[in-house]
Parts: C-alpha cells; structure tokens; sequence
C-alpha cells in the first residue's frame, strides 16, 4: 500500500491522526498511544515531566495550547466570555510517523451545505474598537495592538479534502492538520514561534501585511514595505519584543537578528519576515520556554503584558486556538512551535476561522479592517 492510500486509510477509519508540514513534505502521525486533555491543574506537570526514553522519532508529544491557557501560565487572567467550551489544549503521544510528499492527493465525495459566514465585529463597531485602542496607543498604554475578528459558519465539513486543497493553493511553512473524533484544525500558519534544536532556538516574527494584486510582485512588496513607515515601525517593534523574549531564556550576547525583513509571498498576500537566534541557558526547562515565548507577541501587540490585559477586556469571545501555539515537544527537549493563525476549528458542526490585524499610531481602520480579510480569503475560498 502507497503511503497516500495509507493516509486515505486512516483517515477513512476515523482514527484521530495529525499532519504537519515538514522541510521534504508532510509529517502523518498516528497510533496515538496518550491523549492528554490540558486544564489550568496540569499543564504545569504537563511540561515539567522528565522522560528517559529519548532516541526514537516517536518520543515526542504533538498537539497545541490555546490562547486562553497561555494565558495563565503568565498569569494574565481572562474575563468572563463567550465560550464554546472547546478544550484549552490537546497533546498527543504517537507510535507511528508515516513521512509523505508535498503533493497530498485527496478528494471527497460528500457534498456539504454550509451556511454564508457571518462577522462577530462589523465595520462600525471595529472602527469604535479601533478609535479606543488608538487613544491607548496616544496615552502611552500600548504600542501595539492586533484587533480580532471571527467568520463563522455552521458547517460540516472533510478536513482532510480541505487542507489537501489548501496544500496546493496556499502551501505555509507551518501548515498542520489534526483530525479527532469530535473536532478538527485545519491551518496555513506561516509563522513559526520556537525551532529549538539542542540549545540553538529560533524564532520569525512575522509583522506587515500586503494584498497581492497584478501589479504588486515580491519586489514590489519589498519597496512598499521599505517605504511605508507604518510597516517598518509595526515590525520593529515586534522584533525588538521578541528579541527580548528569547533574552529572557537565553545566554548574555547569543541573541542575534539572522535575517532581517525579507518577504515571503502566500496566495492572496505578502509578509515581511524576520528570524532571530540565541542559545539557551544551562538548566532553562521546557515550561521556561513556553512562559518566555507564548503567546507570540506578533499576533499580540506591544508590550506583550499590558496589551494582553486591554485585549481580554475589550473581547467578548473566547478565542480558543486562535493565537495558541501547535506543535511537539521531543522528550530529548527540542520543540518546534508555529503561531496559530490562518486557521479553521471544527466543533460541533460549527467552524470559525479568526483573524487580527495591528494597531499602531499611523494605522488606518478601513485599512485594517480590509486587511483581516484579506488574511481570511484562503480560508474562507475552500467553503465555496
């Protein structure tokens, strides 16, 4: 049997299976041996256990936290909100690793009706949101901030038929897949929040967003990005904040700027990108990291604290896996973690897909509110 009838296999049996992007194509974990449900009683314990087997590729946990879980970890507490009660984490202890192509051949035969997607933030009461913020920003009470959005829908829907489709349209270095009996993700995440390799650990902030359109190619992105001061301030200050996360973990002097402001080009969209590195400390743990890094402060704002206490005031929904974190953790202590965003959840016959987009002295709400679905677009496309 071909690996990707394999891959139709389990995925026809209705095992729980994950799938990530890897350097030659895709990782399909499977055979889950442990399904670990987090909570605010756990995680902690979750992280700080020590594991003696550490040589093969499945000694690892895969799955994600949830931004409302990050949360407390840090101590920041979260407001009464709307909630769908959707677990705050999930990880997962494969026993099989099947490594697959780019080229994911998959297609379903079930016809869904799906309802139109409905906004939770209108453009009027966006540009209230957006105003008030714009006044924190003026008093000194944040630099930074990113404004969420949700699309919903009720919906079924094939996760595999879609992220197979996504794969082709829209290929992101952090794409992932998790399929369960009761929920799925599917996610183009480009932006990844801790490779750790040993003690060598990475992160790539991704801050500045343009539409792609005939007449915008990558070097015009570049010139646009280079040229608009709006832009470059939003993404200086992102990489400065998440310098100063890795600082925090990492040996004095290690913390360096690898790659300065490239662009990475996606299917409807330009990214201005950066990759920082450092060498982590002598008797940092895996929950040091975690509490250092999450949630990404690019898809937050600046500084990280005080602006996540006037988001969770502002916000009346919860915003589940949405600025969380998927990946692995190996019981060696390398991890790899991407941002979640670009990204559809599943539950109860429900899907919402959320978006944000930053706030800063010179922005503009029309602009902002436009450019939230812009980054959407992809997502919503494979509903159609």
């Amino acid at each position: 049997m071909n690996k990707q009838n394999q891959l139709a296999e389990i995925h026809n049996s209705g095992k729980p299976y994950i799938i990530y992007k890897s350097k030659k194509g895709f990782n399909l974990f499977t055979n889950f041996s442990k399904k670990i449900i987090l909570n605010n009683k756990n995680i902690k314990s979750f992280l700080k256990k020590q594991y003696k087997n550490k040589n093969k590729n499945t000694d690892l946990f895969i799955g994600f936290f949830g931004y409302e879980i990050l949360n407390y970890l840090i101590d920041i507490k979260i407001p009464r909100q709307k909630n769908i009660n959707f677990p705050k984490g999930i990880f997962y202890k494969p026993e099989k690793i099947i490594n697959l192509s780019h080229n994911l051949n998959y297609k379903s035969t079930e016809v869904f009706r799906n309802s139109d997607f409905q906004i939770n933030i209108n453009k009027n009461s966006y540009t209230k949101i957006f105003d008030k913020f714009k006044k924190k920003i003026k008093r000194g009470e944040t630099y930074q901030i990113k404004i969420c959005t949700k699309y919903k829908t009720k919906s079924k829907l094939n996760p595999l038929d879609f992220f197979t489709r996504l794969s082709k349209t829209n290929l992101a270095p952090e794409a992932f897949m998790i399929k369960d009996r009761n929920y799925s993700i599917i996610s183009c995440s480009p932006e990844n929040l801790i490779t750790k390799k040993g003690s060598t650990i990475t992160t790539k902030p991704i801050a500045g967003t343009v539409k792609k359109n005939k007449k915008m190619n990558k070097t015009k992105a570049l010139n646009y990005f280079r040229k608009n001061l709006k832009e470059t301030k939003e993404h200086n200050m992102i990489v400065d904040m998440e310098r100063n996360d890795l600082s925090r973990i990492c040996s004095a002097g290690t913390v360096k700027l690898q790659r300065a402001k490239v662009v990475e080009e996606y299917k409807d969209l330009f990214h201005y990108v950066s990759l920082i590195k450092g060498k982590v400390k002598k008797n940092i743990k895996n929950l040091d990291i975690i509490k250092a890094m999450m949630p990404g402060g690019s898809v937050i704002g600046c500084p990280k604290i005080s602006t996540l206490n006037l988001l969770n005031k502002q916000e009346k929904e919860n915003r589940n896996i949405y600025t969380g974190s998927f990946g692995y953790i190996k019981f060696n202590g390398d991890m790899r973690f991407n941002i979640i965003i670009r990204s559809i959840l599943n539950y109860k016959n429900s899907s919402e897909i959320s978006v944000a987009s930053g706030v800063v002295i010179d922005s503009n709400a029309k602009h902002e509110f436009n450019e939230n679905y812009i980054k959407a677009k992809a997502l919503i496309d494979l509903f159609k």
